[in-house]
C-alpha cells in the first residue's frame, strides 16, 4: 500500500457540514443577487468607458437619446375608416398612459392647448419678428401674404385669428413645427403613400437603456391595439411595431430564451453522455454541481462589479457548461479507487495529491488568459472576463472541496469508460506517428491566416445582433413611410448650461438654413423653434414697436387693403402685451403642452451640461462632407456619422482585444514556465495549444468566415480548455505511463466539451454561434494534438475493479 492509499478515509461529518453549508450559503447569496439583476442588451456596453467627444455624443444617444426611445407603428389592413379609428384609439390610450413623451399620428384634435400656448407666445417664437417686420413695408408684405392664404385650405384656420394675427406669426411657427417629411393625411390621421397602412410615431419617457420600462411601454401599445380592434372581428387591421426599443427588448428576450434553451438541451445531451459513462444517476447529479456553481457565481459577480449583466454575457454563461463540467469529470473518474489494496473513502486524497495540482495549474492558465479582458476599456468585454474568471474559479473550488464530501471515491461505476480509455489508448499510440504531417498542416494554416491578414477579421458590430432580417426590413419600411430620420447622421449641440446649448443650436440652425435653401436638406427639427435662447427672445421683443408707432405704421400699411386698420385693435393690444411678457424658460415649457417636443430634443447630459439634438431630413443632394463643412468652426456642435463611428469603435475594440489576448497568452506562457521549470516541457505543453488555435483559424479562413471579437474570445476558450489536456499529457509524460482513468477522463471531458459547444454553434444568436464554431473544433484539435505531440507515453494495462 502506498502512502497515498494509507490511513485516512472520507471527510468527517463536521468537515462535510461546514463545506456543504458554506457552499449552499454562497450559492444562495448568488441567487439573491441574480434575482435583483437587470439584464441589458444595449449596444453601449460595447462602447468605450473613456470616449472622445464624438463617441460620448454617440453613447448618450444610444443610451437615452430620442433615437433609442422611438417607436414606429403601422396599422395595416381593413378599411380606411377602421385604420383611422384604430390609430386614434391607440394614440389616445398611449397618451393617457403617461409612458410616452410624444405620440404623433397626424391627429391634431388634441393640440388645442399647444395652439393656445403658441398663439400667446407667438412674438417670442416666430423667426419673422424683427424691427423691419413692423415697418410700413414689412407690415404690408406680411398682411398681404396672410390674406393670400385665405383662399387655401389653411384659410379656415387663419380666418378666426386674422384680427389678432394679421402678420401670420402663428402660421409661420406652425409651418416650422410640422416635420419636413411627414406622411400624407387621410381621415384625420397619417397614412402611407404606398400601402393601406395608418402610421404613428412615439417617443417613450424611459431611457433607451431601461429595457424593463421599454418592455412595459411596448406591452401597453399591444394592449391598446387589442382593445381598439376587439369588436372588429377577423377583418380588423393588424399592428406593425418597430424601432430601437423593440429591437433591444427582442434581443434581450431572445438571448435569455436561447441561453436557457442551450443550457437545457446541452444539459440533457451531456447528461446522457455522463450517464453512459458513469452508469450512475447520483454521479450525474454530482457532475453538474460545479457547472451550476460556476454559472451562478459568474453571473452574480458581473452584477456586483458592473451593476447589470449584458444579455450576451448571460448567453456566454451557457458556454461555461462545456468547460466547468470537465473539472467534475476529472474528479469523478480519477478519484475512483482501484486495485485490491485500495482503502475505501481515500480516493479524494489520492486525487488531491496527484491530479489536483494539474487541474489547478490548468485553471490558473485560464484565469491568466481571461484576466486580460477584465482590464478592457470596453465594459462588454470586461464583463466576459469577470464572468469567465469567477465562473471557472468557483467551479474548480466546488470540485476541490464539495465533490470529495459527496463522493469521496469518485464515481464507482464503469459504464462506457473502459471503452473510452481503450479508444484514448489507441489514439495515444497512433497519433504520434502523424506528428510531422500535423505540424506541416499547422504551418500551412498559419501561412493562410497571415496571407488573409485583416480581411479575415472583417466582422462588425452588426454581426453580433440577434435581430432577424425580417424585423430590420419592417423597420426600414415604416421609417420610409413615416419619413423619419434613420439616425445615420446626428447633429448635436451642447453647452455648459441651458442657454449656452440653445445659443449653439441657433448658430448651427443658421448654417443649416443654407443647406435647406440649396436642397441638400428637406428640413430639420430643432428645440429652438419652441424654446429660443433668452438672447433671441429679448431681440425679438425689442423689435416690437410701441403702440403709437405700430398704430401709425399699420394705418399706412393697410391703405388700399381689404383689411382696414380699424379692425386690428386686438392686434395692437396683443403686441403691446407681448412687450411685457417674461421670457419663455425651459422649466415653464417642460410642464406645458409643448413639453414632449422639448424633452425629445433637449436633454441634460450625464456628465454635466446640456445637449440638444437637431433632427435632419436629408434631401436628394445631401452630402455629409458639405454638412460638416457648413458646421465647421462651431466646436460645440458635433456631426456624428453613427455608422462610421461604430465601425471606428469596433476596429479599436478589435485591436484592443487582440492586444489583451496576446497579453493573456504571454501571461499563460510565463505561468507555465515558472511551474514547469523546463523549456522542453514548456514547449511540449504550449505546442499543441498553438497548433490548435492556428488550425482552427486556418479552417475559418478556408470557409471564408468573417471573424470578430467573440471569435477571439473563443480562441481564449480553446487555450483554457486545451491547457488541461496538454498538462495532463505532461503529467503522464513525466510518469511514463498513461493510466486508464486519466485517459478516460480526458476523452469524456473532451466529448462533453465538443458536444456542448457544437450545440452552441448552431444557435440563432450570432454572438453565441461565433464562440461555438471556434471552440468545438478547437477543443477537439487540442486533445488530438496533445496526444500527437506527447512523447514516451504508453498506455498502461486497464485497471480492474
Amino acid at each position: 500500500m502506498t502512502q497515498l492509499q494509507q490511513a485516512g478515509g472520507p471527510p468527517g461529518w463536521r468537515r462535510r457540514a461546514v463545506v456543504l453549508l458554506a457552499w449552499l450559503l454562497v450559492l444562495l447569496c448568488g441567487v439573491v443577487v441574480i434575482a435583483r439583476t437587470q439584464i441589458g442588451a444595449d449596444l453601449s456596453a460595447f462602447l468605450p468607458k473613456s470616449p472622445d467627444v464624438r463617441q460620448r455624443v454617440l453613447i448618450e444617444q444610444l443610451q437615452s437619446g430620442v433615437a433609442s426611445r422611438t417607436l414606429m407603428l403601422g396599422i395595416e389592413g381593413g378599411s380606411t375608416e377602421q385604420r383611422a379609428a384604430v390609430s386614434r384609439a391607440v394614440a389616445k390610450e398611449m397618451r393617457q398612459s403617461k409612458l410616452f413623451e410624444l405620440v404623433q399620428n397626424g391627429d391634431v384634435s388634441d393640440w388645442s392647448d399647444s395652439g393656445t400656448w403658441v398663439f400667446e407666445h407667438r412674438y417670442q417664437l416666430s423667426p419673422g419678428v424683427n424691427p423691419g417686420h413692423f415697418t410700413v413695408e414689412g407690415l404690408r408684405d406680411a398682411i398681404n401674404e396672410t390674406l393670400s392664404m385665405l383662399g387655401t385650405p389653411a384659410g379656415n384656420v387663419i380666418k378666426p385669428f386674422l384680427d389678432r394675427d394679421p402678420t401670420g406669426e402663428t402660421q409661420r411657427i406652425a409651418m416650422e413645427l410640422v416635420p419636413a417629411s411627414s406622411p400624407r393625411s387621410e381621415d384625420g390621421v397619417w397614412m402611407s403613400r404606398t400601402a393601406p397602412r395608418a402610421l404613428m410615431i412615439a417617443t417613450t419617457r424611459a431611457a433607451g437603456s431601461d429595457l424593463d420600462a421599454q418592455a412595459v411601454a411596448i406591452a401597453r401599445v399591444h394592449a391598446a391595439y387589442e382593445a381598439a380592434v376587439r369588436d372588429m372581428g377577423a377583418e380588423a387591421p393588424k399592428l406593425l411595431l418597430s424601432g430601437p426599443p423593440v429591437f433591444s427588448v427582442m434581443s434581450r428576450d431572445k438571448i435569455k430564451t436561447e441561453a436557457i434553451h442551450l443550457a437545457v438541451v446541452g444539459g440533457i445531451v451531456m447528461g446522457g453522455l455522463l450517464l453512459l459513462a458513469f452508469a450512475s444517476p447520483r454521479a450525474l447529479v454530482i457532475a453538474f454541481l460545479p457547472v451550476a456553481t460556476g454559472v451562478v457565481i459568474g453571473t452574480a459577480s458581473v452584477s456586483l462589479v458592473f451593476g447589470s449583466v449584458h444579455g450576451l454575457t448571460l448567453g456566454f454563461g451557457s458556454t461555461l457548461i462545456g468547460e466547468t463540467v470537465d473539472y467534475a469529470i476529472y474528479y469523478l473518474i480519477q478519484a475512483r479507487q482501484v486495485g485490491a489494496g485500495a482503502v475505501a473513502g481515500t480516493g479524494w486524497q489520492r486525487w488531491r495529491d496527484l491530479n489536483w495540482p494539474t487541474v489547478r495549474l490548468g485553471l490558473l492558465t485560464s484565469v491568466c488568459g481571461f484576466a486580460a479582458l477584465v482590464f478592457s476599456g470596453f465594459p462588454g468585454l470586461a464583463q466576459l472576463g469577470v464572468f469567465s474568471i469567477a465562473g471557472l474559479v468557483s467551479a474548480a473550488l466546488a470540485t476541490r472541496y464539495v465533490l470529495p464530501v459527496l463522493a469521496p471515491d469518485g464515481a464507482t461505476g464503469m459504464g462506457m469508460r473502459r471503452y473510452m480509455a481503450q479508444l484514448a489508448g489507441a489514439l495515444v499510440r497512433g497519433l504520434p506517428r502523424l506528428r510531422w504531417p500535423l505540424a506541416a498542416l499547422g504551418v500551412a494554416a498559419l501561412a493562410l491566416v497571415l496571407w488573409q491578414g485583416g480581411h479575415l477579421w472583417r466582422a462588425d458590430l452588426g454581426a453580433m445582433s440577434p435581430v432577424p432580417k425580417a424585423s430590420q426590413q419592417l423597420d426600414e419600411m415604416l421609417r420610409n413611410d413615416i419619413g423619419a430620420s434613420d439616425g445615420g447622421v446626428l447633429v448635436v449641440a451642447y453647452g455648459d448650461d441651458e442657454q449656452a446649448a440653445l445659443r449653439h443650436t441657433e448658430a448651427a440652425a443658421a448654417r443649416l438654413d443654407a443647406l435647406v435653401d440649396s436642397g441638400e436638406l428637406v428640413g430639420y427639427e430643432t428645440v429652438t423653434r419652441v424654446l429660443p435662447s433668452l438672447e433671441v427672445q429679448a431681440a425679438r421683443i425689442a423689435g416690437l414697436p410701441d403702440a403709437e408707432t405700430l398704430r401709425a405704421n399699420l394705418a399706412e400699411a393697410t391703405k388700399g387693403l381689404p383689411l382696414p386698420a380699424s379692425r386690428l385693435g386686438p392686434f395692437l393690444a396683443d403686441v403691446e402685451a407681448a412687450r411685457k411678457l417674461p421670457p419663455v424658460q425651459r422649466a415653464e415649457l417642460a410642464d406645458g403642452p409643448l413639453g414632449p417636443i422639448l424633452n425629445t430634443l433637449m436633454y441634460e447630459r450625464p456628465g454635466g451640461g446640456w445637449g440638444t439634438l437637431v433632427v435632419l431630413h436629408p434631401g436628394a443632394k445631401f452630402d455629409q462632407g458639405r454638412l460638416e463643412a457648413a458646421l465647421a468652426g462651431l466646436p460645440e456642435v458635433q456631426v456624428v456619422d453613427v455608422g462610421r463611428e461604430l465601425a471606428s469603435l469596433y476596429q479599436r475594440y478589435l485591436h484592443e482585444a487582440f492586444v489583451q489576448v496576446l497579453l493573456g497568452a504571454l501571461a499563460v506562457v510565463v505561468l507555465l514556465g515558472i511551474y514547469l521549470r523546463s523549456w522542453r516541457r514548456l514547449l511540449a505543453v504550449c505546442q499543441p495549444l498553438l497548433f490548435a488555435v492556428v488550425l482552427t483559424l486556418g479552417g475559418m479562413a478556408v470557409l471564408q468566415a468573417a471573424l470578430g471579437i467573440l471569435h477571439l474570445v473563443g480562441l481564449l476558450l480553446i487555450v483554457a480548455v486545451g491547457s488541461n489536456y496538454a498538462l495532463f499529457f505532461d503529467q503522464l509524460r513525466t510518469t511514463g505511463r498513461a493510466d486508464e482513468d486519466t485517459l478516460a477522463s480526458l476523452m469524456l471531458a473532451n466529448l462533453t466539451t465538443v458536444v456542448s459547444f457544437g450545440l452552441i454553434a448552431i444557435s440563432d444568436i450570432p454572438a453565441l454561434s461565433s464562440i461555438g464554431r471556434v471552440v468545438a473544433p478547437g477543443a477537439l484539435l487540442a486533445l488530438l494534438l496533445s496526444a500527437a505531440f506527447a512523447r514516451s507515453v504508453g498506455p498502461s494495462r486497464p485497471a480492474r475493479g
